[in-house]
């Protein structure tokens, strides 16, 4: 949940996610009466928190301690990974996925683990998409009008 609430914060769009008025952060914070996004019960639930007011200071706590960490990058554990969590989890997701699941990496000790897609460069497969624009290909082009060769 926290990196997901500093997607903006990571893309500089704002030094905060209460500054984020779309994010999921808001409305633990400011809850919705009605047309809520976020089941809020049952997140408390899911995070063993026992109530409302102790799930919006615990994701406060949470988002400021990660921001004051600077630990605010882009992580590939979120990014790069098609399932995260433990072990039964990674399995049963790559199980699910059947087929689809050939070639992909589980990666992970204790209780973080992950599925992730095999990396394979473009080039590889492909040529460089600039790869006729060797130096000997190109010429210097003259955008000033009033310099002109002699």
């Amino acid at each position: 949940m926290v990196y997901i609430d500093l997607n903006m914060v990571r893309a500089g769009v704002v030094e905060h996610p209460k500054d984020w008025e779309f994010g999921g952060y808001n409305e633990i914070q400011h809850p919705r009466q009605r047309y809520t996004l976020i089941d809020r019960e049952m997140l408390c639930h899911l995070l063993g928190i026992l109530d409302e007011e102790l799930l919006a200071e615990t994701i406060r706590k949470w988002i400021d301690e990660t921001l004051s960490k600077e630990s605010a990058c882009r992580e590939t554990k979120w990014t790069k990974s098609i399932a995260v969590g433990d072990e039964s989890f990674v399995m049963e997701t790559k199980k699910a996925l059947g087929a689809k699941a050939l070639g992909r990496n589980t990666l992970g000790e204790d209780s973080d683990f992950q599925l992730r897609e095999s990396v394979e460069p473009y080039n590889s497969l492909f040529p460089p998409e600039k790869g006729v624009l060797r130096p000997e290909n190109t010429f210097l082009w003259n955008v000033n009008p009033r310099i002109t060769e002699g």
